[in-house]
């Protein structure tokens, strides 16, 4: 693929890049299940909460951003639980998330982008998820059910 273009206004030839762009998603454990949003926009229906890291914030800022944005909660505990890269993962566009896990608290509210926020025990998702959030919550109760497997609390 070519990746160079002319400058209009001076005809120069410049190289662009297109890169996917950086989300979070966040496992929110909250009252004996986990946190799903419903996503007004396209694509809409069930998601985790999440979202677009914003410049200069860490992942583990937007994921706190995106959180209180979208539930009203609070995080404790945050970790990093995996990075999900699949160029298809996002109808949009290719998109990497780092999904977090943690401890909601506080009172959850629907906010944002978010029509309406549940909580949902993780044996009866709803079927089925926005992106690849089905895999990834099947990820997070396999690796949950396996007692060798340790996520590592962040700072």
């Amino acid at each position: 693929m070519d990746n160079s273009k002319k400058c209009p206004e001076c005809g120069t030839i410049v190289t662009t890049y297109r890169n996917p762009f950086p989300t979070v998603d966040i496992i929110i454990e909250y009252q004996g299940g986990v946190v799903l949003i419903e996503r007004i926009n396209e694509p809409k229906g069930w998601a985790l909460p999440g979202g677009f890291v914003d410049y200069g914030e860490s992942l583990e800022q937007a994921a706190y951003r995106e959180t209180r944005e979208e539930t009203g909660l609070e995080l404790s505990d945050l970790r990093q639980f995996a990075a999900y890269s699949d160029p298809g993962r996002d109808p949009r566009q290719h998109n990497i998330s780092m999904v977090f896990a943690a401890t909601g608290k506080g009172e959850l509210q629907a906010g944002d982008d978010a029509g309406n926020a549940m909580v949902v025990p993780l044996n009866r998702l709803p079927e089925p998820l926005c992106f690849d959030h089905g895999k990834i919550l099947a990820d997070f109760i396999r690796q949950r059910d396996n007692k060798a497997a340790r996520l590592i609390p962040l700072l």
